[in-house]
């Protein structure tokens, strides 16, 4: 058929007509901006997240290779380390037992926080800028996608208004206890997906509802989909933070049982299509993480037992009404209700857990509220530890996370942590209370009221920026690459003194170095304690032990045969290729001394000096 023809043909048919389609890529460019421009305030919305994450943690931007999070440096270390191992699966490794630190044992990356997703997903910035710039974009990254995710969560499944939601996703991102634990605990705030999570469930029970119009046998497609997404974001989940999982799948199973009792009707007609599409989600997930989780618990360098004591990791009652000393209206004396300043998690303020129980009470018809609010108490109640203690005092009376103790998987969590459950309670009590007070006639006194009343409770624990502080580069025999000359692949770089938990400044060499060496001892969770419980690090070789109390002292010991011998069984033992001891490292001298006296005369190379084996 002719041009000609088609367009008669069109014209009786009453279609339109473009001529040679001239008309299709405007209307396509209209689209698209409209598109734009109805994307423009979301955009706006996540971009003012990414700035306030940049200003929360703009002292590590200054110079993220010799600035530290003053509040917690030796965990910045650690997590770096992370970051710079998760390189390695370039190289093809994919082991979750990893030999890169405590050589020869090496230690087990799914009993440790490594953060295995994050660092795949971070790699480029890893190779390119280095591990110490990666976790500077962890820190402000996590505070701004957590936001980002609970925004959209807000404003597309929950329908909120936009302004509502902002200040409910801000909450999320950038409550005090996100804030604290901003302190070299990633692994915690890294909380991105759980808005993804929450929304998978919420959609799954509506897709499960025969009553809906979506909810017919037509749904069953999307349902099993959505279950199938909902193990993805668990397994992925896993490899991000399990504690944040753990935490994420008992609020929502709290909230789930507490929405049961106050619909049981409705819990009935939805449970049978719900319960299957969970079922089919545990089952892909068991299948998927059977591996990985073995490793954990039964693998090698597994631990039994969790490493933090639940009586010294619980929150105090009276931390509840204090404020932050991280907020900008705290006070260094609140230092004093919690074990540390990367554990501020229940420092809400009194005015905001005041207005908490009142827009409880207001919104409580709402069904999901009660349900939420019950959840929020009961988590709350658990972050109080076996026994509550009040202002510093630990009394005897009975809290239920007794009840917990020692329990398997459990004892992994602190007590204190249970606390973070409650941002996103009162973010969303926020978010209703705000929207719900947004469509009062005009001129209602809840129209003013309410968001005045938000503002006083919020403003009071507006976070400041995280304290930071400078430290020292490392060598640059070690980051310009001149290691490799005393170290072969996979060799062993004994630093001097060896890292600790306590002292792990010597693993910033390997993470400068992509981890492409390995190292003895370090900072890790491992089961070196008595009958093989957990314990953080390793024991100490006797000539590791003996340059630390060098490096302490300052003072050069009288060196024996037999400490020669040792110190050569140790060399044996570590595998080691080579020991250096940067020049600028406190008391340098003194071990230099004690080192030729072990080892013999030590050879000058950059700003170290070192011994081959």
């Amino acid at each position: 058929m002719t041009s000609t023809a088609r367009a008669a043909q069109d014209a009786d048919s009453g279609r339109a007509t473009p001529a040679d389609g001239a008309d299709r890529p405007p209307a396509r460019a209209a689209r698209l901006r409209d598109a734009l421009r109805r994307s423009c305030p979301d955009l706006a919305v996540s971009l003012c997240f990414v700035l306030a994450a940049g200003w929360l943690s703009y002292g590590l931007w200054l110079d993220p290779t010799t600035r530290t999070l003053a509040l917690n440096p030796e965990d910045q270390i650690l997590i770096e380390w992370f970051m710079a191992n998760d390189t390695r699966i370039l190289l093809g490794d994919f082991t979750l037992v990893s030999d890169r630190l405590n050589a020869p044992d090496g230690f087990n990356m799914m009993a440790n926080a490594t953060m295995i997703v994050p660092g795949l997903l971070l790699m480029p910035v890893t190779l390119l800028f280095g591990a110490a710039t990666t976790f500077a974009v962890l820190i402000a990254g996590n505070l701004a996608a957590t936001s980002i995710g609970w925004y959209f969560l807000y404003t597309r499944t929950l329908r909120a208004r936009r302004v509502p939601a902002v200040v409910g996703a801000a909450f999320c991102g950038f409550a005090p206890g996100m804030v604290s634990q901003s302190n070299s605990h990633p692994h915690i705030t890294a909380q991105w997906l759980v808005p993804a999570l929450v929304w998978c469930v919420v959609r799954m029970a509506q897709l499960a509802d025969p009553a809906l119009p979506e909810g017919g046998t037509r749904a069953n497609r999307r349902l099993l989909g959505l279950a199938v997404l909902l193990a993805a974001l668990v397994c992925t989940q896993v490899f991000v933070g399990e504690e944040v999982l753990f935490l994420t799948a008992g609020a929502l199973a709290l909230t789930a049982v507490g929405y049961v009792v106050a619909r049981p009707r409705y819990a009935l007609r939805v449970l049978p299509r719900f319960g299957g599409a969970l079922l089919v989600s545990a089952v892909l997930s068991i299948a998927v993480l059977a591996y990985p989780l073995w490793v954990q618990f039964y693998g090698p360098q597994s631990v039994p037992n969790g490493i933090f004591s639940p009586d010294y990791f619980s929150a105090d009652l009276a931390s509840y009404p204090a404020i932050s000393p991280l907020s900008l209206f705290g006070s260094s004396d609140a230092t004093r209700l919690s074990t540390g300043a990367a554990e501020y998690n229940t420092f809400l303020g009194l005015p905001l857990l005041l207005l908490t129980v009142a827009l409880a009470w207001w919104l409580r018809r709402r069904p999901l509220v009660i349900p939420m609010t019950i959840t929020g108490l009961l988590c709350a109640w658990l972050s109080l530890g076996p026994r509550v203690v009040v202002n510093g005092s630990r009394t005897e009376t009975w809290a239920p996370y007794s009840l917990l103790r020692d329990k398997p998987v459990i004892e992994g969590a602190l007590p204190m942590r249970f606390a973070l459950v409650l941002i996103p309670v009162i973010a969303t009590l926020l978010v209703l209370a705000l929207d719900r007070a947004s469509t009062a006639p005009l001129g209602a006194a809840t129209r003013i009221a309410v968001p005045a009343a938000v503002a006083a409770a919020l403003i009071p624990i507006v976070p400041a920026p995280l304290p930071t502080a400078d430290r020292e580069p490392v060598p640059t025999f070690i980051s310009a690459g001149h290691w490799r000359d005393c170290v072969p692949a996979d060799g062993v770089l004994v630093p001097v003194p060896l890292p600790t938990p306590q002292e792990p400044e010597k693993m910033r060499w390997a993470a400068a170095a992509n981890a492409e060496f390995r190292l003895p001892e370090g900072f890790f969770i491992a089961p070196y304690a008595a009958g093989g419980k957990a314990s953080m690090g390793t024991f100490k070789q006797p000539t590791s032990a003996l340059l630390s109390q060098v490096a302490t002292s300052g003072q050069v010991p009288a060196v024996t045969d037999a400490e020669r011998g040792q110190a050569s069984r140790d060399v044996a033992f570590w595998g080691a290729s080579c020991m250096v001891l940067a020049q600028t490292e406190p008391n340098a001298p003194a071990l230099r001394q004690t080192l030729e006296a072990l080892y013999g005369p030590a050879t000058s190379a950059v700003d170290v000096w070192l011994w081959r084996f």
